[in-house]
């Protein structure tokens, strides 16, 4: 089951946290991996463990947010099976406390960056006779998360796209849904709380992690093994929808 083998994938933000456990997750599963990222040095690493274990990888220095360098790199790749559209960039503010520059940055990056992703993908989706794009959205998409205005707004927008493109394409065999995760421990995490609470670290490690009703964050590992489903055969009846994996998040805090 979950055989991903003579699969061609492109994960997009795979040099660390919820892509890169992807990335090596479906290597595993016998897929050939096509890394797009903009951090070169963990691409390449992610590549490194990927090959240390006889799988396939190849990595791309991209900016998601620029069309050009996207059809750049997909033009490389050629005919895929399956994209994954990870790439994102969090921040902290308000409506009136987030500045223009910002907005424009975060919105970039990831509503503009799916787009551009999807936008060169399903022209080599075509050339394998359809495939999967599997989208990460939030539970901020789906949950009102204080803070968080400019990253709810984009995750939503990534909840919406993924219907969208499902709906567009079903005649052709290309599926399309989304993952909305709560909070995942990944480096990004252990840097914020670095960044903003360095004398108390594990109280707020603590406090974040009891967000989730089920008392702990999620693995990136979990995240992973949500999206291999969603990308293999057994998951073939299955477009349209967002799969929230949120230790129960968006149900069970009342």
């Amino acid at each position: 089951m979950f055989s991903l083998e003579n699969k061609k994938v492109a994960i997009t933000g795979a040099g660390s946290g919820i892509g890169e456990a992807i990335a090596l997750l479906f290597a595993a599963h016998g897929a050939e991996v096509h890394i797009i990222d903009l951090n070169e040095h963990q691409a390449n690493a992610t590549v490194a463990e990927i090959k240390q274990n006889q799988g396939q990888a190849t990595a791309y220095l991209c900016d998601v947010s620029n069309q050009q360098s996207v059809l750049a790199v997909f033009d490389k790749i050629g005919a895929v099976d399956i994209l994954i559209n990870n790439a994102g960039i969090a921040h902290i503010g308000k409506a009136d406390t987030t500045p223009e520059a910002d907005f424009d940055r975060v919105m970039s990056v990831i509503v503009k960056g799916a787009y551009n992703c999807i936008f060169a993908a399903i022209p080599k989706l075509r050339e394998s006779g359809g495939g999967v794009i599997v989208n990460m959205s939030s539970v901020a998409a789906l949950s009102g998360i204080s803070d968080r205005f400019v990253y709810s707004t984009a995750k939503g927008a990534i909840r919406s796209m993924t219907m969208s493109v499902a709906k567009d394409y079903i005649g052709e065999n290309i599926r399309c849904n989304s993952i909305s995760p709560a909070r995942v421990h990944t480096p990004f995490v252990d840097g914020f709380l670095q960044k903003n609470y360095p004398d108390n670290i594990e109280e707020m490690f603590d406090k974040l992690s009891k967000t989730q009703p089920i008392g702990r964050m999620a693995r990136p590992e979990e995240i992973a093994t949500l999206a291999l489903y969603l990308c293999s055969d057994e998951a073939a009846f299955i477009t349209g929808a967002d799969y929230p994996i949120d230790g129960g998040f968006t149900t069970l805090n009342n």
